[in-house]
């Protein structure tokens, strides 16, 4: 009687190990969809003189997203971040960038912050969310840029995540508008358009607010925004846009060192 059962609790652990193999599988396979919807590197490279993205899922599958889109006259930029991680966060994502392709596709106006309107009210729609308290509260928070090529002047817009520029070594942060897309607010406001001049070594950075959370192994407290900053600009000192994303991985890793990572990790830097 007692081998019958040592074979039962070996045939339940086996079926346990597969059928954990197969939701692993599963997360790994719908993490490289999700990745074939953002845009790759050759894509990439055609826009911009030079360009990095780190890009550190939580979960194989990430709640942060990062987007770009071109036609002849304007190019967009963004980087997303949405509500929870792993394949919560991943649906949400999807969304997101759904719904900036149909509205771009089909614009005729290319304004940064009606693009947000717009995809804030596309979001609140799909999800039938009214801004009761018994309603979905999922959402986007997005740094959204678009560069009007003729003229070089940069739009960007924001839903709870800023734009830092760094010109001559002096950085500058764009505050976002402090709403985010979808959750119907009691008294909803346009978020506002902030228009920037281009001008030749400029850097611009886009990112979630992964980095800043992570707690740190020596200290056990948040990395915070006004270190994350810090370390931003150290990183646009560095030659190359690929030199900067090493550094930033790897102080990302050391302050880490072995706590749990807390949240999807997005920066996306970019210069023009």
């Amino acid at each position: 009687m007692k081998d019958i059962r040592i074979q039962q609790d070996e045939l339940i652990s086996k079926a346990g190990l597969q059928a954990l193999d197969e939701h692993l599988a599963s997360l790994r396979y719908a993490g490289m969809i999700q990745h074939a919807m953002m845009p790759d590197d050759d894509f990439l490279s055609d826009l911009f003189k030079d360009y990095f993205v780190l890009f550190l899922p939580r979960d194989i599958v990430s709640g942060d997203f990062y987007y770009a889109y071109s036609n002849r006259d304007y190019l967009c930029i963004a980087a997303g971040d949405c509500t929870g991680h792993g394949v919560p966060g991943a649906l949400m994502s999807i969304l997101g960038i759904s719904f900036l392709n149909e509205i771009l596709q089909s614009s005729n106006q290319f304004k940064a912050n009606r693009i947000l309107n717009t995809m804030r009210e596309k979001v609140m729609k799909a999800l039938h969310q009214t801004g009761e308290k018994a309603g979905a509260k999922d959402s986007i928070d997005i740094s959204l840029c678009i560069i009007e090529k003729e003229s070089g002047i940069m739009q960007y817009a924001g839903a709870n995540r800023p734009l830092i520029m760094v010109r001559n070594g002096q950085l500058t942060e764009f505050k976002p508008d402090f709403m985010t897309i979808g959750v119907a607010p009691l008294m909803e406001k346009a978020f506002k358009n902030n228009r920037i001049e281009i001008k030749p070594g400029d850097q611009f950075y886009l990112f979630s607010d992964g980095f800043s959370d992570q707690f740190g192994e020596r200290t056990n407290k948040k990395l915070k925004n006004k270190n994350f900053k810090k370390i931003l600009e150290i990183a646009s000192r560095l030659r190359t846009m690929a030199e900067q994303k090493e550094y930033l991985e790897k102080t990302f890793r050391e302050w880490k060192g072995n706590m749990f990572q807390v949240d999807d990790v997005l920066v996306f830097g970019f210069k023009l």
